[in-house]
């Protein structure tokens, strides 16, 4: 006997409707996990992904949205009306190609470098909040030849971010949010005379070239402050790390290593060089400059490549005090302490040289005597540690030494 068709539950209907949910329901952890891995998702897909929330959550509740913008923004939280900069596509350096090493010796490169108050959350609007901006205009056969730099005027930290952005830009740049009391630029005006700034012969699209790591934060910075200004302008921006490979393997027709590379932008041996930071972060001896930072990548690929493409170095290329430095980074000097220096002073009297010649004193200074060189030391290069206390030490132990042997 065959069954009869029975209709559908209210049960089954009831079912039927909250499968969507169960389904997210059941999602939901492992996409929790994935989104907290920091891995699986680029800084490009989350800025999406927020953006698209932001959207959502502007139609989905448009009274409060309303009310907000009628009774004015908080004068602590930042403004959620703005437009979100959109992130434009990042080019490759393969695109880079000279038809001679004339053509590659003359040609225009603008290194840049936009430093901010930290870096929020993806949920955040304002990823990042720029509080200055430095480039130079550069080419391999006359250094550098022009410089750009201004200190930015900040938009307002979201709420609760403002000691977050304040404590990381005192672990490097040092700029205050508040009180600070040289002029800043706004938007417009930074933007306006970046764009008048990199403007080449012949009407060529300028070309950027930063730091890789540093470059979703400068590209989202432009975004930021050509979404908000409504200043448009065709600018591309490369790795400054795939430039010195494409001159490496031009010369000699072979890839060079990353460490190679990495080594090269990361020396410190113009951190302390007169005429590259900026007048502010100079006075204040503070390391951290955007202006430094841009002059630094023309002073790593002078002293690497000046001389496989026949070009004369001059105050342009490297600053006066390291133009006549050897080209190697890797300058191995001796490195006193304390417990050296007693025992050469224990063993003086059976010595018959001096412990210090010379020599060894004017490797330790400069020429002009203003800074020590190369007080900061890196875990790529020599370690290299001078000051003029250590040079007074190292003379007392010599004179001691010659009342010794009298």
């Amino acid at each position: 006997m065959a069954r009869r068709g029975r209709s559908p539950a209210p049960f089954a209907w009831f079912v039927h409707e909250q499968l969507p949910e169960l389904r997210v329901a059941a999602a939901g952890p492992s996409c929790s996990q994935a989104w907290e891995s920091f891995e699986s998702l680029t800084e490009e897909e989350k800025t999406t992904y927020a953006e698209r929330a932001h959207k959502w959550n502007s139609k989905k509740h448009p009274q409060e949205t309303l009310k907000k913008t009628c009774n004015g923004p908080d004068p602590v939280a930042a403004p959620l009306t703005t437009k979100m900069p959109s992130v434009a596509p990042l080019p490759d350096a393969c695109a880079l190609s000279w038809k001679n090493d004339q053509d590659l010796v003359a040609d225009i490169f603008y290194f840049l470098d936009i430093y901010s108050y930290g870096k929020l959350p993806p949920h955040c609007e304002q990823r990042f909040l720029p509080c200055e901006i430095g480039c130079v205009r550069y080419s391999l056969q006359d250094g550098i030849v022009a410089d750009f730099h201004h200190f930015i005027d900040p938009e307002v930290p979201p709420r609760g971010f403002r000691y977050h952005c304040q404590a990381a830009g005192d672990e490097t740049h040092k700029i205050p949010i508040s009180g600070f009391h040289l002029p800043r630029s706004c938007y417009a005006v930074v933007l306006r005379e970046l764009v008048e700034f990199a403007q080449p012969a012949r009407g060529a699209q300028p070309r950027f070239f930063c730091r890789s790591n540093d470059r979703f934060r400068i590209n989202w910075c432009l975004g930021r402050m050509a979404s908000i200004t409504g200043i448009e302008s065709h600018w591309e921006l490369f790795a400054v790390e795939d430039l010195i490979m494409k001159l490496y393997q031009r010369k000699y027709q072979k890839e060079p290593s990353k460490v190679w590379v990495y080594r090269k932008l990361d020396v410190c041996l113009w951190d302390f060089s007169s005429n590259t930071r900026c007048k502010w972060h100079e006075e204040n001896d503070i390391l951290c400059c955007a202006l430094a930072s841009c002059k630094k990548m023309g002073y790593c690929i002078s002293k690497s490549f000046a001389g496989a493409y026949g070009v004369s170095l001059t105050a342009a290329h490297l600053p006066l005090q390291n133009s006549d430095c050897d080209q190697s980074t890797n300058t191995g000097i001796m490195k006193p302490d304390a417990g050296y220096v007693q025992k050469m002073k224990a063993e003086s009297s059976g010595c018959n040289k001096p412990l210090g010649s010379p020599r060894q004193d004017q490797e330790f200074v400069h020429s002009n005597g203003d800074y020590p060189c190369g007080v900061k030391t890196s875990p790529c290069e020599t370690s290299v540690v001078q000051g003029r206390g250590v040079i007074r030490l190292l003379r007392s132990a010599s004179d001691l030494a010659k009342s010794f042997k009298n």
